[in-house]
């Protein structure tokens, strides 16, 4: 068997009133971001696990941008594969639609579950309880953005049980047209926990990170900035050495924070850069 053996639980989803689709997962594996995660945005989230067969990934997108189905891109991927009775795979096409598959040669526990918008599959898991969670979680978090459903159906998987060899890695992969940096990339969301004692936990960390710099504070809920919020930032700039016209100043430091993303004129201002400015 050449393949790879990724043991481990994975969701595959999409919110389709946001626009994106992604993956997440958790595996006793070093590196199973590197693996198991596959998405593009308005076509679909793909998760290959087991023994893996990495080229699902692409030949399952390209499945689902020739409009297939996520029945049918299981159907195809697997039938035309010798080895399918090894492999495990889940699928979310562009409408929400979602298959599973658990060959019967993968080692137990190990199985899928699907509903609108996301497919939920582990092997080599605890018990069923994993999955089921996975399901479960998802199913209860509508209305959180996908990423953070996405890292509380990982908890809720690992404390059911999670893979019965124990943890190693986590990834999370969450994709949108024009979502990411500078809305010229469309991967909103790729963290990977390569090694680590408590994968998700530390996936979760990062992701918070993450949304601090990258996240988006809805515009009705920023700060105005009027004359007395203006002097205080000259003043708190000025101090950490960052002078003259206020809007070049605060994208300046703005930017050697790592927070541009948050910053668009001053008029207003995003919450989250006046809070990191006033603890500086």
């Amino acid at each position: 068997m050449s393949s790879p053996l990724v043991a481990t639980y994975s969701i595959a989803a999409c919110d389709l009133n946001a626009g994106q689709w992604g993956v997440a997962t958790q595996s006793k594996f070093l590196a199973v971001g590197s693996v198991v995660p596959w998405a593009e945005p308005e076509i679909g989230a793909i998760a290959t696990q087991a023994y893996a067969n990495p080229r699902y990934g692409p030949n399952g997108l390209q499945l689902l941008r020739e409009g297939f189905s996520a029945d049918e891109v299981v159907e195809r991927l697997t039938a035309a594969d010798e080895e399918r009775d090894h492999r495990q795979l889940g699928v979310v096409d562009s409408r929400g639609g979602s298959a599973t598959y658990t060959g019967s040669a993968c080692y137990a526990w190990a199985g899928g579950r699907t509903g609108p918008c996301y497919a939920a599959q582990g092997n080599i898991l605890v018990s069923e309880a994993t999955v089921d969670a996975l399901a479960a979680t998802f199913e209860g978090t509508a209305g959180t953005p996908l990423a953070e459903r996405l890292i509380e159906c990982l908890a809720a998987a690992q404390a059911a049980g999670g893979d019965s060899r124990g943890q190693q890695a986590s990834a999370l992969l969450v994709v949108e047209r024009d979502g990411g940096y500078g809305k010229l990339s469309d991967i909103l969301v790729d963290l990977r926990v390569d090694d680590h004692e408590r994968p998700v936990d530390e996936l979760a960390r990062l992701y918070r990170l993450h949304d601090a710099i990258f996240g988006k504070t809805p515009r009705e809920e920023w700060v105005e900035v009027d004359e007395e919020l203006a002097a205080e930032l000259r003043e708190r700039l000025a101090r950490l050495g960052y002078e003259g016209e206020l809007g070049d100043a605060l994208f300046r430091w703005a930017g050697s924070e790592n927070l541009e993303e948050r910053m668009d004129g001053i008029g207003a201002i995003d919450p989250v850069v006046l809070e990191e400015l006033r603890t500086r």
